[in-house]
């Protein structure tokens, strides 16, 4: 008898080791593609995952974040099905959709999909003191940091110079640092200035204005006039004086939202769990960067989204009441 509990107790046991392999392929791994480490892109992505981690046991799904090279990178690593779901800005998620600008030779991604929008971006420009910059036209023949290639800052700042009728070679240097970097660059004086698109607060501006007294320059003009007039995804935009060390003064500006997109590929069930982690739990999300405290539902599955809307993002839609 005893000899028989004995054999009874091994064959649970390996029944329980037979068992595991099984359940542990049933969790669904997900990676968010987002940006620099420092920048907002990184700490939505976070912010998204630690939501839907947190009820993991419910559906089975395990969420992680990549830090990645930006916009284009996310967008072109989903559409090859290495990322699952990733943010953009408004611009390239519109270009993307279209097959346009950096994305004309490959032409449409047809199967990319919005779920939702995120915070606003204002182009940044950023400079030395030193430099004594009062609008973005001063930077031509200076040391300047376009973005790296893949970002969406890049692609937004070639818009931009090829509105004004500037070429890349008008700089002295055109510097490709990553935004992570172009801060102690600023600092260390390798560069006059630097373009970026971020949500604000960032700690990619707190830190220069605070360590060598950078100042933020207006990037307002014929060109960008005409930028927002032609270009449904650019709006007018204000960052608020007072925010950075040194800078009492509102930056007039221009710029585009941060978006959360995915393909259709990914299948609609977990779209649908990361949409509802998220507005499920949408006071918790505000609080976790400053740049999603003004977030509104209302706003974030109708603006700057220009792909179809992702089935699993507009099924949670309708069951809130949100579409028809």
């Amino acid at each position: 008898m005893k000899r028989h509990s004995i054999v009874a107790a091994v064959l649970a046991a390996l029944g329980i080791l037979a068992a595991a392999p099984v359940a542990q392929a049933q969790q669904k791994f997900i990676t968010i593609g987002t940006g620099g480490v420092t920048g907002v892109y990184y700490a939505a992505g976070g912010a998204i995952c630690r939501l839907v981690n947190k009820d993991r046991a419910r559906h089975g799904i395990r969420c992680s974040v990549e830090s990645t090279g930006g916009s284009v990178f996310n967008i072109n690593t989903i559409k090859a099905g290495e990322l699952d779901m990733g943010v953009a800005q408004s611009d390239v998620h519109y270009n993307a959709a279209r097959g346009l600008a950096v994305f004309q030779k490959d032409g449409a991604f047809k199967e990319l999909r919005a779920v939702f929008a995120l915070h606003p971006e204002p182009v940044t420009v950023v400079a030395r003191k030193e430099a004594n910059a009062k609008s973005f036209a001063d930077f031509k023949g200076k040391r300047f940091n376009v973005g790296n290639p893949g970002s969406g800052t890049r692609a937004s700042l070639e818009e931009l110079i090829g509105a004004m009728g500037w070429k890349l070679s008008d700089f002295a240097l055109a510097s490709e640092l990553k935004a992570d970097e172009h801060g102690p660059a600023l600092c260390d004086g390798k560069i006059d200035g630097f373009f970026y698109l971020v949500g604000h607060p960032s700690a990619n501006i707190q830190d220069p204005t605070t360590v060598c007294g950078a100042k933020l320059v207006p990037v307002t003009g014929a060109a960008v006039d005409r930028l927002v007039k032609e270009k449904p995804y650019y709006a007018k935009a204000t960052i608020p004086g007072g925010l950075y060390p040194g800078n009492p003064q509102p930056t007039e500006t221009y710029g585009v939202l941060a978006t959360f997109v995915s393909s259709s590929k990914v299948p609609a069930d977990t779209i649908y769990a990361v949409v509802k982690a998220v507005f499920d739990n949408f006071d918790e999300f505000k609080k976790l960067h400053p740049a999603l405290a003004a977030l509104n539902p209302k706003n974030m599955i109708a603006d700057g989204l220009s792909a179809p809307l992702h089935d699993g993002a507009a099924r949670y839609y309708r069951e809130k009441g949100w579409m028809k």
